[in-house]
């Protein structure tokens, strides 16, 4: 059968547009690492999430090297933690689910994107090279407040990343010669060691101590303030650990206007 040359050019067309809409279809299933929820990540009681071990406290955990892994729970109409930091050259694995209706969970500018279903655990990985912020959206209607549901990762460089927390306890009041203490816990939420100095200072004394704790641990730091170096008076005192700080004052009274007070 003889075939017109201009029929053959059609026909060869008409493969090539066939061929690259086949192509472009699977790339779009499969190239970008987006895919349907499914539960290979698990299931959880939407009612239980408060309890759950990965849940019951969200945030960045560090699981060694430069890999993290971040929970985060979406609920009409936020994320929690609303805002999250991870270092450059980390890859994180992102584990989101729900509490009550069906969300998205969309960090813009990387593969990040899926429906965050009640009952279900959502999983993605993602490598972040460079420092930056990336907006966090739902793309699922959820309400009035949908608008408003948005979140903020911040990729930080890696020399300014840690995951030390400070948390301090420290009398509002004490009388003059008495013994007081402030007290304070530093907590390393990275699987390395953390070795820094802890400084408290009050008044015009300052007290300083070396502190090593190792990975995912806590150390518990007490300080004893010599009131009467200090006097009578209102002293304010600021206790600092890396780029952590926490202030106070403490009220340094005579011995007929009160007592030690905790706060």
């Amino acid at each position: 059968m003889n075939i017109h040359t201009y029929e053959k050019a059609w026909l060869v067309a008409a493969m090539i547009l066939i061929v690259g809409f086949i192509a472009t279809i699977t790339y779009g299933a499969v190239g970008p690492g987006i895919a349907m929820i499914d539960d290979d990540a698990g299931s959880i009681d939407p009612n239980e999430i408060s309890d759950h071990e990965r849940f019951g406290e969200t945030g960045v955990e560090h699981l060694g090297g430069n890999e993290y892994e971040v929970n985060v729970v979406a609920q009409a109409w936020a994320y929690s933690p609303s805002e999250i930091e991870v270092p450059a050259g980390s890859e994180v694995t992102f584990y989101v689910t729900s509490r009550d209706v069906t969300h998205s969970f969309t960090v813009v500018g990387t593969n990040v994107n899926t429906m965050v279903v009640p009952g279900q655990i959502s999983e993605m990985t993602v490598q972040f090279d460079e420092p930056g912020e990336y907006g966090i959206l739902c793309n699922e209607y959820c309400g009035e407040g949908h608008h408003t549901m948005e979140g903020l990762l911040t990729v930080v460089p890696e020399d300014e990343f840690d995951l030390t927390e400070l948390s301090t306890d420290a009398p509002r009041e004490v009388e003059v010669g008495n013994e007081t203490t402030i007290n304070a816990t530093v907590s390393n939420g990275m699987q390395d060691g953390l070795e820094t100095t802890a400084t408290l200072e009050i008044g015009e004394q300052q007290y300083e101590r070396d502190v090593t704790i190792d990975g995912e641990g806590s150390a518990e730091l007490t300080f004893d303030v010599d009131t009467d170096a200090l006097g009578e008076g209102e002293h304010d005192w600021t206790f600092t650990v890396d780029d952590h700080e926490e202030s106070g004052t403490l009220s340094v009274v005579s011995e007929t206007d009160g007592g030690d007070t905790n706060e």
